[in-house]
């Protein structure tokens, strides 16, 4: 039986891998289909479906279905008329939380968030009423293994970041930090290097970060997690900082 229970923990675990990688794949498409519907298929000329596009080649989306979302979009043939909508609020412990949604439907989405903010008795607020706390820029995630950070350090100042952040834990990965025009430069650099990117977005960034206090890191934590897995949200941005053993 033990070798029964380690294979379900296996086929569980990838479960819940492909469960999430397919709710990217979903919101990236979406995000590649809006941008080429309104700024052209041509990445080079469009830069909304440039910056889509990488965020779907970090996920490991294949190129045949970010063509096809690409074609989608510039074509017609998807007819949704998605907005981009942004939500603020405060979740429990006083976290300031940023969602960004794209959404065929405003009042389905913001009842969704709501009821998010409320089922963890966090609030959500009127916006500009967290946004201030943070700033856009570019956020480039390179991966920990083999890295140089004096190396780094010095590439990615030369080409113009902001700031380098070293990984807090042995587990964790580098962060490179640009203002939002210098995104690009920084991030073509950095893949000129051969660096192993996981990640490469403009992000809201905080300004300082909230120390959650142990109560209230679960809550915050769910908050998160349900925010993330509704459809219609893209992102989520908070300036938790979670204690180390949460609860």
């Amino acid at each position: 039986m033990a070798g029964h229970n380690k294979w379900s923990k296996v086929k569980h675990r990838k479960a819940v891998v492909d469960k999430r990688r397919s709710k990217v794949w979903s919101k990236v498409s979406r995000a590649i289909i809006v941008a080429a519907r309104h700024g052209g298929p041509d990445p080079s000329f469009n830069l909304s479906l440039r910056y889509a596009i990488d965020e779907a080649r970090y996920a490991n989306m294949p190129r045949d279905v970010i063509d096809r979302a690409v074609k989608k979009g510039a074509g017609g043939e998807d007819t949704s008329q998605y907005e981009v909508v942004r939500y603020e609020g405060y979740a429990p412990g006083g976290v300031a939380v940023i969602v960004d949604a794209l959404t065929d439907n405003r009042t389905r989405t913001a009842g969704d968030v709501r009821n998010a903010f409320s089922g963890v008795s966090g609030n959500l607020g009127t916006s500009g009423c967290v946004s201030y706390l943070f700033s856009q820029r570019g956020r480039i995630v390179i991966a920990r293994e083999g890295v140089d950070g004096a190396k780094l350090f010095e590439l990615a100042v030369e080409a113009g970041a902001d700031d380098v952040i070293e990984p807090a834990g042995d587990e964790e990965p580098w962060t490179v930090l640009t203002e939002v025009p210098k995104f690009q430069v920084v991030k073509d650099a950095l893949e000129g290097a051969k660096l192993t990117i996981e990640e490469a977005a403009l992000a809201m960034i905080p300004a300082d970060r909230v120390r959650v206090p142990a109560e209230s890191a679960e809550a915050v934590a769910e908050l998160i997690d349900e925010l993330d897995e509704l459809d219609d949200v893209q992102k989520v941005w908070t300036n938790a900082e979670f204690p180390d053993e949460p609860g």
